[in-house]
């Protein structure tokens, strides 16, 4: 077992790891095997106002720190990343059950987003904009907001946590990490650790391993932090909308989804079988953007359904720190549990199952669906797990409605021969990002990402970053002498 486990089983709070003060501890355990990775005190909520007063009393002096000398330390923890990349992987596969290829696609993502957080440090710009009043000057500044709260998610934890952590504390601010209770180390201590590792000065990140059972809603109703990040189920982001809403704050919401992949009847079947596969069962499906249902044209549905099942069966599901294994366990017994009832709820209702996958512990093998009522809850619900809806659909209009017939709207997909035909099709969902050709499953550090609906409020990465965590401040100047009337 990685020395991670041991050694980054605690808090880390104004530049300092210690142990949580609460009644209870976290229990990390290997979703794949049971076997129990650390037992961590949580934090309290005394400790999260220690870790929030921290942030803001390191932040002005980061603030006002030469850009360049704050993007050595990104270019640092990018380096220390790329040479710890194989003891990271180890930790993925234990903490979350992740395949060395799921592994693989998260840490590349990760490295991905470090180069543009390097870059961030230099992007904040000021204007000078024109006034009708003579003589006045108007400047534009961009500022941090100060702190920043993040709460980041099981699924893909070193990714999702970096992805606002990294830009935060580029643009200047100070930072709160609360990683998910299934992957305190991956998601919080490791983050922490790396940054610590690089040379950010103390204080300016903290990570607090907790849960809501503990501390309420204390991390985001906190009066430091003026922006909260949260990634996680729409559930949960109602809640922390509406907590943030009544505190003004800022919500950047990435939320669940409930995407189709769409294979037009001109579509290369062979390919957008390829597509459709990784799109529904990477990392156990256990993605945001995961293509939850996939569409078929009626007149093509006989070949790709039989191609489809084909290529499942061929999916080893196992233990993931074997290379070949593709399906790994999900995080937790719950998640098992609430898959195998949907299924058996679906098959209730009418589905008709192609792949029947069993569930053994936390190993839920793969499951094909079709024939499914149009009424069937499972088809409105995100699956966070290895089941693919399959639906025939009978000319693109339908299609449209069928796809758009979902309370989410974060990502999705479209197989065809004609791009501007995919391009036209996709314009019509109502969406936050579509891909023509492609898999559903995409992030990339430029492009603002973030849904509609259900799916999320705000958008991050690139210049939508930039927005998200910093404010504009007007300073005017008065060359010369204003006229008062009075």
């Amino acid at each position: 077992m990685s020395s991670y486990f041991t050694d980054l089983a605690r808090q880390y709070i104004d530049g300092e790891w210690r142990q949580g003060t609460g009644s209870w501890d976290i229990i990390d355990f290997n979703p794949y095997n049971g076997e129990k990775l650390a037992s961590i005190t949580i934090a309290t909520v005394d400790e999260v106002d220690e870790a929030y007063r921290a942030a803001q009393r390191a932040q002005k002096a980061w603030a006002a720190t030469n850009p360049y000398a704050r993007r050595a330390v990104f270019e640092k923890t990018l380096r220390l990343i790329e040479e710890r990349e194989a003891e990271i992987t180890e930790v993925i596969i234990a903490e979350l059950g992740g395949t060395h290829l799921k592994a693989g696609f998260e840490l590349h993502l990760a490295k991905e987003f470090l180069r543009e957080s390097i870059q961030l440090s230099l992007r904040p710009e000021g204007k000078i904009l024109p006034s009708p009043i003579d003589g006045k000057e108007n400047r534009l500044y961009r500022v941090p907001v100060g702190v920043v709260g993040v709460i980041s998610p099981f699924n893909f934890p070193f990714l999702l946590s970096l992805k606002s952590v990294a830009p935060a504390l580029a643009l200047g601010n100070g930072v709160v990490l609360k990683p998910h209770q299934n992957t305190p180390i991956v998601g919080g201590s490791l983050v922490a650790k790396i940054f610590e590792d690089a040379g950010l000065p103390g204080g300016l990140l903290n990570v607090v391993i907790t849960d809501i059972a503990e501390i309420g809603d204390a991390f985001i109703e906190h009066p430091v932090p003026k922006v909260i990040s949260f990634t996680g189920s729409d559930k949960v982001g109602r809640h922390v909308a509406t907590v943030c809403a009544s505190h003004f704050k800022s919500a950047v919401l990435e939320l669940g989804g409930n995407s189709a992949l769409v294979v037009l009847e001109d579509a290369d079947i062979d390919y957008a079988v390829d597509a459709a596969v990784f799109s529904r069962y990477v990392h156990q499906g256990q993605v945001c953007m995961a293509a939850n249902r996939v569409l078929v044209d009626r007149s093509i549905a006989d070949e790709f359904t039989e191609k489809f099942v084909a290529k499942v069966k061929t999916l080893k599901v196992g233990d993931p720190s074997d290379p070949q294994t593709i399906i790994g366990p999900v995080i937790n017994s719950s998640q098992a549990d609430s898959l195998t009832s949907a299924v058996d709820q679906a098959i209730a209702e009418g589905a008709t199952a192609l792949v029947r996958g069993a569930t053994t512990d936390n190993l839920v093998e793969p499951t094909v669906l079709t024939d499914l009522p149009a009424d069937s809850a499972i088809l409105r619900q995100e699956i966070f797990g290895p089941v693919a809806l399959l639906v025939p659909f009978d000319g693109e209009e339908e299609a449209v409605r069928i796809v758009n017939d979902t309370p989410y709207g974060l990502s999705g997909a479209v197989h065809t021969a004609d791009v501007e035909r995919g391009v036209a099709f996709a314009k019509q969902i109502d969406t936050g990002m579509f891909h023509v050709n492609d898999g559903t499953v995409h992030d990339e550090p430029l492009v603002p990402f973030g849904g509609e609906k259900h799916s999320g409020i705000g958008r991050l990465n690139g210049e939508t970053t930039v927005d998200a965590f910093t404010t504009q401040k007007w300073i005017s100047v008065q060359h010369g002498r204003s006229f008062f009337p009075f």
